[in-house]
C-alpha cells in the first residue's frame, strides 16, 4: 500500500533528524510558516497560548496538529553558568525571531524539574508547589520524569517544528531564514533517545493512525471524526480552568505555572470490542449522559459544554443504578473551587511512539497538589465503596484501558526567567 501523505508526516515527525524533515518536504514541498517578533514582544506567559491557536465553532481550543516533547538534561553537574543561561537564552530568542508565536509558526515553552532545582543550594519559594513526581493511584507504577529541563514544540507545520527542533539541538544553522548563532547543544541534550516524544491532536488524524497500531483493534473502530483514539472529542471550554486561573501569582514566579505531564498507554480492545457507544459514553463522561443522550457521535453535540457539573451530585446514585461511574463526573469532583472554577488546563494529545496507541497529558495549574487531587478523584476508591459493581478499574471510568507509563513534575517560568532560572 502506497503511503498517505499523513503517514509520511506522522513517520517524519516520529522519526526527526535530517531524514524525518526530508520526508517531511518530500511530501509539503515546504510550508512558508510567518516568521517572529522581537522576544520582547511576547506574553510573560510562556503558557499563554489560548489566542495563538486556531477555535472551532464552538469557542473550544483546537491545539496545533504536530507536537515533540524534548525531555534535556543538563551536560554539567550542578548550577548552570552564566555562559550557560546567556547560551540557552540566545537559542530562544532565535527560535523567537525564526518563528511566530502562533499555531502557524511555532508555540513552544520550557519547563524545569524539582531535579534541576536540587542543583542549587537555595531551595524554590514556598509560592510555588511542584515537588517530585510520584506515583498517583495504588494500581501504577510510572516512570517518573526527572530530567532537567522539557522544551515543549508544537505547530500545525510539521516541518516548521522539526526544523526548530534541529536548530535548538544544534544540528542546524537556520530555519525559517534566521540564522541560530546559539542552541541548546553542550548545554543540555537528550540522555537517551527515548527522551524525545512526539504526538499529535487533530479530527481524522487517530483514525489514520489506528492501522497497524498495537492498542487498537485490528478492525480500525476509531471514528473518522475523533481528534483522540478513544473516539471522543475532549478539551471543552467550559471545562477547562483560564491561563489566568493556573498563573502563579506570587514573586519570584509570578505568570509561571506548574506543568504535570504523564505518558498514558492505551489498550483499547474491550473498549471498542466489548463496549457499545452507549456504554463507551457512560464511561467517559457519566451514566447519565448515555442514558438522556446527550453525546452524538464523538460529542460534537456538546458544543463548548460537556455538561458533567449536572451529573455530580447523584454520582454514587448513578453508580449504584448503573453499575459504573463516569471517568469526566469523578475527575470534575476535585476540579472545581468553591465558586465553581475549573482549577486545571489540559492539552493533551496522542502518541504513537513505538507504534502503540498512547497519550501525552499536560497539565497545568497553579499548585500541583490540585491535580493531585484530581487525579485522586479520577481513582474513584469511594465509589468502590458504594457499591460492588464498581471495582479498581472495572466499570470505573476508564481506569481499565489505560496505563500509566510514566508521570513528570515542572515548573513554567515567566518568560523573563526561561533560560535556567535560579530558584530565588
Amino acid at each position: 500500500m502506497t503511503p498517505t501523505r499523513r503517514d509520511v508526516l506522522k513517520a517524519a515527525v516520529a522519526t526527526g533528524g535530517a531524514a524525518g524533515l526530508s520526508a517531511c518536504l518530500d511530501v509539503t514541498g515546504g510550508s512558508d510558516p510567518p516568521t517572529g517578533s522581537d522576544p520582547a514582544a511576547l506574553p510573560e506567559r510562556q503558557f499563554a497560548w489560548s489566542d495563538r491557536v486556531r477555535h472551532d465553532e464552538h469557542g473550544n481550543e483546537q491545539l496545533p496538529r504536530h507536537q515533540i516533547l524534548l525531555y534535556l538534561t543538563l551536560t554539567g553537574d550542578g548550577p548552570p553558568t552564566a555562559a550557560d543561561r546567556e547560551q540557552v537564552a540566545a537559542a530562544f530568542d532565535a527560535l523567537t525571531r525564526a518563528y511566530e508565536w502562533s499555531h502557524e509558526g511555532v508555540l513552544w515553552s520550557v519547563a524545569y524539574s524539582p531535579a534541576y532545582f536540587d542543583r542549587f543550594e537555595a531551595s524554590l519559594p514556598d509560592t510555588v508547589d511542584c515537588p517530585p513526581p510520584r506515583a498517583l493511584s495504588p494500581f501504577e507504577t510510572p516512570d517518573f520524569d526527572e530530567q532537567d529541563m522539557l522544551v515543549h514544540l508544537a505547530s500545525d507545520n510539521a516541518d516548521a517544528v522539526l526544523q526548530a527542533e534541529q536548530a535548538l539541538r544544534g544540528t542546524r544553522e537556520e530555519a525559517n531564514g534566521i540564522t541560530f548563532e546559539a542552541s541548546l547543544a553542550g548545554v543540555a541534550s537528550l540522555a537517551d533517545e527515548a527522551d524525545r516524544r512526539t504526538g499529535f491532536v487533530g479530527a481524522g488524524m487517530p483514525a489514520a493512525r489506528q492501522s497497524e497500531l498495537e492498542g487498537v483493534p485490528d478492525d480500525g473502530p476509531v471514528p473518522e471524526a475523533s481528534p483522540l483514539f478513544m473516539g471522543f472529542t475532549a478539551g471543552f471550554a467550559a471545562n477547562q480552568a483560564s491561563e489566568s486561573y493556573v498563573a502563579i501569582d506570587e514573586a519570584p514566579f509570578a505568570d509561571g505555572t506548574t506543568k504535570h505531564v504523564a505518558n498514558i498507554r492505551q489498550r483499547l480492545s474491550d473498549w471498542y470490542g466489548e463496549q457499545n457507544h452507549e456504554e463507551r459514553v457512560a464511561e467517559m463522561f457519566s451514566p447519565e449522559h448515555a442514558q438522556k443522550e446527550w453525546v452524538e457521535g464523538v460529542g460534537e453535540s456538546l458544543g463548548a459544554n460537556s455538561r458533567v457539573d449536572e451529573t455530580l451530585d447523584d454520582i454514587r446514585e448513578q453508580a449504584r443504578e448503573y453499575g459504573r461511574v463516569g471517568h469526566a463526573q469523578k475527575a470534575a469532583r476535585a476540579n472545581r473551587d468553591e465558586e465553581g472554577n475549573v482549577k486545571l488546563l489540559r492539552r493533551h494529545f496522542e502518541s504513537t511512539d513505538d507504534d502503540v496507541a498512547s497519550l501525552h497529558f499536560p497539565s497545568l495549574q497553579q499548585q500541583m497538589s490540585e491535580f493531585e487531587a484530581v487525579r485522586t478523584a479520577m481513582n474513584g476508591t469511594d465509589i468502590t465503596e458504594a457499591t460492588p459493581a464498581v471495582r479498581q478499574r472495572v466499570n470505573n471510568g476508564i481506569l481499565e484501558y489505560i496505563f500509566v507509563v510514566s508521570r513528570g513534575n515542572w515548573l513554567v517560568p515567566p518568560r523573563s526567567k526561561l533560560a535556567l532560572p535560579r530558584p530565588r
